[in-house]
């Protein structure tokens, strides 16, 4: 237990963690309360998103813990986990993503809370899980940051649990973009380096598959999906 905490305790004093990092959220939570249900709208298809959701439901038995990080408007994910008999808990930042979660997944747990919340030591205390999604949520932070939500996300697997991840293929970090109507930061990597991070990150990367996607809003330009299932190493 000690070479687990040592090796998940983004915050431990003397570390390059959380608690020498001042995470950012400016803007980012209020530009999705903007967004709202628009961005179901502007991303109908989600056929990778649904692909990797399906492969947690059949490698989960009835009632497994499943963290929807970034759980947005709840759809496709949450609705999915929990159609499939799995305990679902989602997190977001954004009140309003938050309030429709609530909405279109009432048997969920739907908390408004930044992932930073749950690190290690954080104030908030959700449990352990047999897995986590974290879709085009890690997007969202800034390069400094991703290594350390991953080690959170480590922190809140039990051993073996599993990983499913998205990220959109981009070399930026922290680059502000117009995005339906409202502005948002985005960071990136290049394939190999994503695949890098993941692993630095403790985990096995046991599939892999990418799509160019082209969202049904003109103000969104395509983009190279990358879907990773990762399983935590013991």
């Amino acid at each position: 237990m000690t070479n687990e905490l040592e090796h998940d305790r983004p915050d431990r004093p003397g570390s390059a963690g959380y608690g020498a990092l001042r995470p950012d959220r400016t803007g980012q939570a209020e530009a999705f309360d903007a967004i709202g249900g628009r961005y179901d709208e502007a991303f109908p298809h989600k056929d990778g998103q649904v692909e990797a959701t399906d492969w947690l439901v059949g490698a989960l038995p009835a009632g497994a813990r499943v963290l929807d990080l970034g759980c947005g408007t709840g759809l496709p994910t949450a609705r999915r986990l929990a159609e499939g008999g799995l305990d679902v808990v989602g997190v977001d930042l954004s009140a309003r993503m938050v309030a429709l979660a609530r909405e279109h997944v009432p048997e969920a747990s739907i908390h408004q809370a930044d992932l930073a919340d749950l690190r290690p030591g954080g104030p908030l205390d959700l449990g352990r899980f047999d897995a986590v999604t974290a879709f085009f949520c890690l997007l969202m932070l800034p390069r400094a940051e991703i290594p350390l939500a991953l080690r959170t996300i480590h922190h809140l697997l039990v051993p073996g649990g599993r990983l499913a991840l998205s990220m959109v293929e981009a070399d930026v970090d922290g680059f502000a973009i117009p995005f339906l109507g409202s502005t948002i930061r985005v960071s990136g990597y290049l394939r190999d380096d994503l695949l890098q991070v993941v692993d630095g990150a403790g985990f096995d990367i046991v599939d892999e598959t990418s799509y160019t996607y082209a969202p049904s809003s003109a103000e969104v330009p395509p983009e190279i999906q990358i879907f990773l299932r990762c399983t935590r190493r013991e």
